[in-house]
């Protein structure tokens, strides 16, 4: 069977896709520091020139990384949002979503990273500033959208939740990874067991917002 030869594009695409996977294994691993360019070219199968022809250097693969995980989580909370059938399985998909994030160490290693490089470079601490930010401003709409279908609004800012969301998955993921024996599964699930509770507690029933918001002066 003849080999159907890629397109120059096609070929540039999957070279970038090689050194981008690359790249991401290693800095995990190793670190960006101790990453060089010849070793992610090395690894993905070519030569420093065809690094250079697709990227300008390794903070360009890290935050083409970070991006990309920004788009699939916003994927995956789209899905959640479309998806689910009722409130209830919306409440449960949401839950097994961030208890799925906070068992996952790969990407919260490249964030790590990150952001420990950007304490000395004012570039990348402002792109990476803006990765979070909208990161947080993507989980504020979640929140919204699941008020909304659930038809309850929260007594709290939907702001004040999503930061406290991530601050605890942040703050779950860093202790884990320097003890990771302390931090079982079990102990994860627990934690964002808890936290969801507390949110559920500030859903507002339906005649209690109407009671509260006639009450609020025009």
């Amino acid at each position: 069977m003849k080999t159907q030869r890629l397109t120059r594009a096609e070929s540039r695409e999957q070279t970038r896709e090689r050194l981008l996977e690359a790249a991401r294994k290693l800095f995990v691993r190793k670190g960006v520091a101790a990453t060089s360019v010849e070793d992610i070219a090395e690894v993905a199968g070519y030569t420093r020139g065809a690094f250079y022809s697709n990227f300008g250097g390794k903070l360009e693969l890290l935050l083409e990384s970070l991006r990309r995980d920004d788009d699939r989580a916003r994927a995956s909370l789209q899905a959640i949002i479309e998806e689910s059938d009722t409130p209830e399985e919306m409440k449960a998909r949401t839950i097994a979503y961030f208890e799925q994030c906070l068992l996952e160490h790969e990407s919260f290693a490249l964030w790590l990273e990150a952001t420990r490089l950007a304490c000395r470079n004012t570039g990348l601490q402002a792109r990476i500033g803006a990765f979070q930010h909208d990161r947080l401003e993507h989980l504020s709409a979640h929140i919204r959208m699941v008020s909304e279908r659930i038809g309850r609004p929260l007594s709290v800012q939907a702001d004040a939740v999503a930061f406290s969301l991530a601050a605890l998955c942040e703050g779950v993921q860093l202790f884990r990874m320097r003890n990771h024996q302390m931090m079982s599964d079990q102990a994860i699930q627990t934690a964002l067991a808890g936290f969801f509770s507390y949110v559920s507690s500030q859903w507002v029933e339906e005649g209690l917002c109407h009671d509260h918001c006639a009450s609020v002066p025009g």
